[in-house]
């Protein structure tokens, strides 16, 4: 299975009162204003060193002082017991949640055996049998919020889907389960014989792969349990994260060794306007639902969400409405087919000693994002020692074109490059990190001409060519590379243009030279929709670069995303061998999928047999004095010259030789040391003198929060309305809405925006319209606030009674204190190369 890799760059807010409570987050505050500890080019610290720690024994090894900061989120009761304890300081963030993936193969003989989960209705029934509150509440402890779709109430988009879901009411209900599940097995030719489904005279297993690291045991567990109870038999199969990811990603859906699997998912940034992980989640395209796009697997299909899908993410829409009811339309149809089922979003626990300074918290990823360990320091030492429940898994691959699907190698890696764009860490949305860009749209109804000189790959010339006159794009993105291009690599050769170009030309060969595509399949076909919109590209100047793209947004930091072509992560070089090895030599696969299909490795850069690999291929290219000349040649320009080409293959084969690893990039720190057996990697500052960026150029601190403090009301009067009284504190422009929902008969009664009185004082006034058809009894309204300055959302609850006649009015909000709403979350997160899938493998 390979996911697109443009998505790894780029794919996780006087009544009568009741309910479950999750407490808002409470961002931890810096003790004192960061002060950067010295003014010298690269990070903070100079030396980090990863090292592997079991989450059971964490907590005791960081008051030992073994580790300085832990990135895999504690237990919810170990980090319970850390909260009053000295020196220590616990970082909370939504920063993953967890899914249950369902295989939907129909059997290779389908009058023999019967896979239940290829029954869309069975499917779905297990939505109901299925106690997210039990999973938020009791198993994570009330660090959970349960999930329906992608996206959860720490989301920003959650508020796009906010009336459906509730209408949607999917509560636990074992036995509308299983009437639900009894009707579709029986219609498919299944019979309940003493309590177990059988077809064919056999009982049918379940093989239910869990993973047995965290908590999603217990989940498993109770997932288990409840599967037995509908008649199921079900073979429980605890593994690791790699035994488990090579099992249900690696494998044919259709062998059926696996039929559902506990899936978990990092958050690496803060997302604003979601159009990636929708995609991943539910769109088959893209490469992450079953079958995962690879040649010869069976395939889940669905026209519809691929269509949908698409046209979200090549920004087909004219509106914010219209984008809004793709994403609506697409999260419909994803809980109705449920091949992956969400149930929570975790609230995570990472512990860190207090004397570390300059921790930004990333309002969905908290510390362990990629603008921490960038700062990071404690005072009298030169030297970090990072936690982690792995530091490399047999699934934790290090190649910037096919690899990176894992959380435990984006940990390290985002150390090691500098991005040209990532998300602020507060509002979710694109901004400039190492490139700066200027973005021109005509969109989204008008176009631009494309300069005649502007130029795109011709793979059938095998050549950069002119796409002449006439042609129109709807937006320009003008990239200036000059923080790059005045710098070097971490082997001391400059940045220049040729590895900007280069991993443009890479991708486009791989997808439309027939032969590349046929061996990186998966690749191809889910980088083709994306490519097709590119329209040209022309070199401007020294250090310009300007994209010409069909695509709009109305935030238009979202379409320099979008246009970021390359990654400039990896020199040309390393590339160049990387695609001799894949290609011509056929002696490994970037994508796991195509490594399993030929029996060759995957390459990973930080592995020694594959770094030899790597090195022969660069010292035959150097000896030969041959490198791709015709992906360097645009127009009457040469990028690379014969002796620059010799002089990258010679420093590439010493860093290897020095090194054992191929793993050179452009960020802060250089990797210098990765050793799998021990689960230990270590990095080294990068001080040279060129390299743009200091300690204090990355630091943001905490995020602002949102929060709802109250939320009061005297009743609804029923024919005569009701008011609801908010008091909020939160930054920027914000938003209320409010939803008055009726439980009994799982319906939106009236939803609407509340009217502001101060900045911190809100009113709901429900019209006698409104309320006119109330029955007497219970209600629930609903209240969501959002900022323009966080990504972010804050909810409450309040439980209420409609009665006959007029009620008692509230006196102003500014007069009652009182809190009687119940909080339901609080504030709340995939190489072209953006910092989404900013979301990876757990």
């Amino acid at each position: 299975m390979r996911i697109s890799s443009r998505l790894k760059f780029i794919a996780l807010m006087v009544g009568l009162v009741v309910g479950l409570e999750l407490a808002p987050i409470t961002w931890a505050q810096p003790q004192t204003e960061y002060q950067p500890p010295h003014q010298k080019p690269g990070p903070a610290s100079e030396r980090i060193l990863f090292q592997g720690f079991h989450v059971d024994v964490a907590s005791a090894e960081l008051q030992a002082g073994k580790m300085d900061i832990y990135e895999f989120s504690l237990k919810t009761e170990a980090a319970r017991r850390l909260q009053n304890v000295p020196d220590v300081k616990v970082y909370r963030a939504p920063a993953s949640s967890i899914s249950l993936i369902l295989n939907a193969a129909p059997t290779q003989n389908p009058k023999v055996e019967l896979n239940p989960f290829s029954i869309r209705e069975v499917r779905f029934a297990l939505q109901y049998a299925i106690d997210r509150r039990f999973i938020a509440q009791e198993i994570y402890k009330g660090l959970g919020e349960p999930m329906l779709a992608q996206v959860g109430p720490f989301d920003y988009d959650y508020l796009t889907v906010y009336d459906q879901l509730k209408e949607e009411d999917i509560t636990y209900d074992p036995e509308l389960a299983r009437q639900m599940m009894t009707e579709a097995m029986q219609k498919a030719g299944a019979s309940l014989q003493g309590g177990k489904w059988n077809f064919n005279g056999k009982p049918i297993q379940l093989k239910f792969i869990i993973r047995a690291e965290d908590e999603r045991k217990d989940v498993g567990d109770l997932i288990a349990s409840q599967l037995r109870s509908l008649g199921f038999e079900v073979a429980s199969n605890y593994q690791q994260f790699g035994p488990a990811i090579l099992t249900v990603y690696g494998t044919d859906p259709q062998l059926l060794d696996w039929h559902l699997y506990t899936e978990g998912w990092s958050r690496g940034s803060a997302e604003r306007y979601d159009y990636g992980t929708i995609n991943s989640m539910a769109a088959p395209w893209l490469g992450n639902m079953p079958g995962w796009q690879e040649s010869g697997f069976w395939q889940y299909e669905n026209p519809r969400l691929d269509e949908l899908g698409k046209k979200l993410f090549q920004g087909s829409f004219q509106t914010v409405e219209e984008r809004n009811k793709l994403y609506q339309e697409m999260t419909a149809l994803s809980v109705q087919e449920s091949v992956r089922l969400w149930l929570a979003t975790i609230v995570n626990s990472l512990p860190a000693t207090t004397k570390l300074q300059g921790v930004t918290q990333d309002i969905s990823a908290g510390p362990r994002s990629i603008w921490t360990l960038r700062e990071a320091y404690i005072p009298g030492k030169d030297t970090l020692t990072v936690g982690n429940l792995w530091v490399w898994t047999e699934r934790s691959t290090w190649n910037p074109v096919g690899g990176f699907g894992d959380v435990y190698s984006n940990d390290i890696w985002q150390n090691v490059y500098d991005p040209p764009l990532w998300r602020h860490p507060f509002t979710g949305l694109p901004i400039p990190f190492r490139a700066t860009y200027d973005v021109a749209t005509a969109g989204p109804s008008g176009k631009l001409d494309v300069p005649a000189d502007a130029f795109l790959w011709d793979a059938k010339k095998d050549a950069w060519t002119a796409v002449g006159s006439s042609l129109k794009a709807t937006s320009k993105v003008t990239f200036d590379y000059s923080k790059y291009f005045k710098s070097n690599w971490h082997h001391g050769q400059p940045i220049t243009m040729a590895d900007v170009i280069y991993s443009i030309y890479q991708r486009w060969d791989m997808v439309y030279d027939e032969n590349k595509s046929r061996i990186e399949f998966a690749q191809a076909v889910t980088s083709r929709p994306y490519l097709e919109t590119i329209r040209g590209i022309r070199i401007v100047g020294n250090d310009k670069l300007e994209v010409y793209v069909d695509y709009w947004h109305f935030a238009q930091d979202y379409i320099a995303e979008y246009a970021s072509l390359s990654g400039v992560n990896t020199p040309w070089e390393v590339l160049v061998g990387m695609d001799k090895l894949v290609f011509e030599d056929r002696k490994a696969a970037y994508s796991d999928t195509a490594a399993q299909r030929f029996n060759v490795p995957w390459i990973s850069l930080v592995m020694d047999n594959d770094t030899r690999l790597l090195r022969r291929a660069m010292t035959d290219l150097r000896d030969a004095g041959s490198y791709p000349a015709k992906a360097f040649q645009v127009g009457n320009t040469s990028l690379v010259t014969k002796d620059d080409a010799l002089k990258r293959y010679g420093a590439t084969i010493q860093w290897t030789q020095k090194y054992g690893m191929a793993v050179i990039s452009n960020g802060p720190f250089q990797l210098v040391r990765f050793d799998p057996p021990a689960q230990s990697a270590e990095l080294l500052a990068f001080r040279d003198a060129s390299y743009p960026f200091k300690p204090g150029d990355w630091y943001k601190g905490a995020p602002p929060e949102i929060a709802i403090e109250t939320v009061e009301s005297a009743g609804i009067g029923i024919g005569s309305g009701g008011t609801a009284n908010i008091l909020l504190q939160g930054p920027g422009q914000v938003e209320v809405r409010y939803l008055l929902f009726d439980p009994v008969k799982g319906k939106v009664v009236d939803k609407g925006n509340a009217q502001r009185v101060s900045a911190t004082q809100y009113t709901i006034q429900l019209s006698a319209t409104a309320t006119a058809g109330l029955a007497p009894g219970p209600y629930q309204i609903f209240v969501v606030a959002s900022s323009d300055q966080v990504s972010s959302l804050a909810e409450r609850r309040l439980d209420i009674q409609a009665v006959t006649g007029k009620v008692t009015a509230l006196p102003s909000p500014a007069a009652r204190q009182s809190a009687t709403g119940t909080p339901v979350s609080g504030s709340r997160g995939l190489s072209c190369t953006a910092p989404a899938l900013s979301i990876a493998r757990r």
